[in-house]
């Protein structure tokens, strides 16, 4: 079994950076992509990036051009924590903040991931 647990959410300002955590725990994750996904209150989850363990980071989906040059994936050298650096982070990307394991399908929809941490929240607020 897998356990996930995303941290580093909290409230900031607009412009302002966070870096949110996706640990695991249990099985190693070394051999298996994670993606990062963000969801608010009725809405599904959108699709933020996800980590490839062996081609790297890939940004799909409806929110590319919404957080390109300002999101950043990666993994520390073990492979088993991923990371989402926030930049120059807006209003809009205020959200819980989920981590999953991808084991099947495409990368953009939440049906293809399980072993879904619990979530962090991000409030950018002025």
């Amino acid at each position: 079994q897998v356990q996930l647990v995303e941290s580093g959410g909290g409230l900031v300002q607009p412009g302002d950076s966070l870096r949110l955590s996706c640990t695991s725990s249990g099985r190693t994750v070394v051999t298996n992509s994670l993606g990062w996904f963000r969801q608010t209150p009725g809405k599904e989850r959108e699709f933020v990036g996800v980590n490839h363990w062996t081609t790297g980071v890939i940004y799909h989906g409806d929110l590319s051009d919404s957080v390109k040059g300002r999101f950043t994936i990666s993994r520390d050298n073990n492979g088993n924590t991923m990371f989402l650096q926030m930049r120059r982070l807006k209003p809009e990307d205020t959200a819980v903040y989920y981590c999953a394991v991808h084991l099947r399908g495409n990368y953009v929809s939440s049906s293809s991931y399980d072993y879904w941490g619990p979530g962090t929240q991000v409030t950018v607020s002025s």
